[in-house]
């Protein structure tokens, strides 16, 4: 009896500093061996933040793909030794997970619109040629719903207030902009479907966009199929446009590059900018990595938690 009292003792004793059993905490943060996530090669997020953090073809090969932004919260949440990224438009607290600062900058509206915080990128959208929708009350009402969400002070309130970071003083009443939709607006539209396809990242101001849009625009449907920032282009203006896969308005979270040219679009450019955040267990006690750091982690060049502390 002794003896078990001495060793209940010592667990209680040391429990600030390692676990009884299971992934080992001490008071300074994690222990043992980076669990690292990353996400699918067709991310935008994976792209934005291997160019921020200076790692592209680097990743180390002990790297465990993930397939959304919601799907790496989940995992680094329930991870101890968890390391991942994400967009600053994730819930972490649904998710048991916290953003790191990066370089000592938090990511908020401020630090991103002044550029004060260096790992942003843009959410882009780009649509099908003019001429090219399965009707002319189709296209009026695209160009209607991107007018709204990127010009619009209702339109940016609302993606602002689901994670997307917008300069506000730039917006115009949606009273001013509906006029020139007028036609279409005020007729039932419940025979139409807008879809969209492209980034996992907008999901957030993009289904909330839709959303507040349908019942002022005669309660049109949508349809989502976010799979990756790579499927925006090749279905409104490439090689899936024309397929089962075909969409009217594509969404990326990164600049379109030179191979998905969008200058035959009706319509592309950016409603929003969004910071990519590293993140962590919400009980892992660190608070902000470097860039060094965090490259040594994402390359496998740094391989334990303790050793971010030397």
């Amino acid at each position: 009896m002794k003896k078990l009292m001495a060793v209940g003792f010592a667990c209680l004793m040391s429990v600030s500093l390692a676990g009884c059993g299971g992934d080992e905490k001490t008071s300074e943060g994690v222990s043992g061996a980076f669990q690292v996530y990353t996400r699918d090669s067709s991310s935008g997020t994976r792209e934005a933040f291997e160019k921020g953090v200076d790692f592209e073809g680097e990743l180390t090969k002990k790297a465990h793909e993930v397939a959304s932004n919601d799907d790496m919260a989940a995992k680094v949440g329930a991870d101890l030794n968890g390391i991942g990224y994400t967009s600053l438009s994730t819930d972490f607290e649904k998710n048991g997970v916290k953003a790191l600062k990066y370089e000592g900058v938090e990511a908020s509206t401020e630090t991103v619109l002044d550029g004060s915080y260096g790992l942003q990128r843009p959410f882009m959208f780009v649509t099908r040629a003019a001429g090219d929708f399965e009707s002319e009350e189709k296209e009026t009402l695209v160009a209607a719903f991107l007018d709204f969400m990127q010009n619009s002070k209702e339109g940016m309130a609302i993606v602002k207030k689901n994670g997307g970071e917008v300069d506000e003083s730039k917006a115009v009443a949606w009273s001013e902009l509906a006029p020139k939709y007028e036609s279409v607006l005020n007729q039932d539209n419940s025979g139409i479907t807008i879809t969209t396809a492209g980034s996992t990242s907008v999901e957030k101001t993009l289904k909330a966009s839709l959303e507040a849009f349908s019942p002022m625009a005669g309660n049109f449907k949508f349809v989502m199929n976010q799979s990756g920032s790579s499927d925006a282009y090749p279905r409104v203006l490439g090689s899936e446009k024309d397929g089962a896969n075909r969409a009217d308005i594509g969404f990326a979270s990164r600049t379109f590059k030179d191979e998905e040219p969008v200058d035959g679009a009706m319509l592309s450019g950016q409603y929003c900018i969004d910071a990519v955040v590293a993140i962590v267990n919400k009980d892992n006690a660190i608070e902000n990595l470097t860039q060094e750091q965090l490259k040594g982690i994402f390359t496998g060049a740094t391989k334990n938690w303790e050793d971010l502390e030397k």
